[in-house]
């Protein structure tokens, strides 16, 4: 099939999908060349001027025989990341629905490694997102002069805010994760805090802010201001170090349901050196194509 090039002025087609409401426009790169700016991803992404999405999805040929395809993603603010979790579900979901493989397990490379997202007889897709790292340089986090404490196998760190303070457990999924628990979800300030914690000068590549109630030792609740992105109805990534997080504090156990605004994702992990596995659903919003100018303003 020829490429295309969209910046040039052709149609792009996109798929846009969702995964526990947070949702994505996934686009098959393999037969579009796709050289966009930052501005013309930020368009993308609008829910104004463009189409709407928390991240796009990029589906490119392997870079090696090792895996099967290469994933990209952008966030809402036209930055490139690492991963994402409910995005690698809803990745493997549009390649075996547009018949790019016949394989119900597939390896994926993305910026942060490799992950292998699988689908069940079920359509419930499962993804093993790697080992999670507890190192805060793995976070790009400098923890010098930090107050920090010993939580069973965690280690906390106090995080000074604007107005408060707050103790912190830092986990990479291959993305940053700085995760706290707080007594009511519904009342912490997520809308102000968690730009703070976003953006904090400690983590040089900025970071996602998770917030937890624990329920029981299965179960939370789980808010996450996204980095580049805001507060999402759901976050994979953020998901898994919540739950990792909670059981190294001897907290929770696995597995663990994570109840988030948009819908629950399953997290089991077995501990210190084992990857984690992401479950929950990917679902096919509508079809279509957009044209985005040349110059961009928004």
């Amino acid at each position: 099939m020829p490429h295309s090039r969209y910046n040039e002025g052709m149609k792009l087609k996109f798929t846009k999908m969702h995964g526990a409401g947070n949702d994505f426009i996934v686009i098959d790169a393999i037969h579009q060349t796709i050289q966009f700016s930052p501005e013309q991803w930020r368009y993308l992404a609008d829910r104004r001027f463009g189409i709407g999405a928390d991240q796009i999805l990029v589906v490119e040929s392997p870079p090696s025989d090792a895996v099967d395809f290469r994933y990209r993603i952008f966030n809402a603010d036209g930055g490139e990341v690492e991963q994402c979790g409910n995005g690698s579900r809803a990745f493997v979901r549009f390649v075996i629905d547009k018949g790019l493989t016949q394989k119900t397990s597939i390896r994926v490379q993305t910026m942060s490694g490799v992950i292998e997202p699988s689908v069940a007889p079920d359509g419930r897709v499962t993804v093993n997102m790697g080992v999670p790292s507890f190192i805060p340089t793995d976070s790009n986090f400098v923890t010098d002069d930090l107050q920090s404490k010993t939580e069973a196998a965690d280690t906390l760190w106090l995080l000074p805010l604007f107005e408060s303070s707050a103790w912190i457990s830092c986990v990479s999924m291959g993305n940053p994760h700085a995760v706290q628990i707080v007594e009511d979800i519904s009342q912490h300030p997520v809308a102000t805090e968690g730009p703070q914690i976003e953006r904090h000068p400690r983590f040089q590549k900025r970071v996602n802010a998770g917030f937890i109630q624990v329920k029981d030792a299965n179960h939370v609740q789980l808010r996450v201001y996204e980095r580049g992105a805001g507060e999402t109805l759901a976050c994979g990534t953020g998901a898994c170090a919540a739950a990792v997080a909670g059981i190294r504090r001897g907290i929770l156990q696995s597995p663990v349901q994570v109840q988030m605004r948009g819908g629950d994702l399953q997290i089991a992990w077995e501990g210190e050196g084992y990857p984690v596995y992401l479950s929950g659903p990917a679902v096919s919003v509508f079809e279509g194509e957009i044209e985005i100018p040349d110059s961009i303003s928004i």
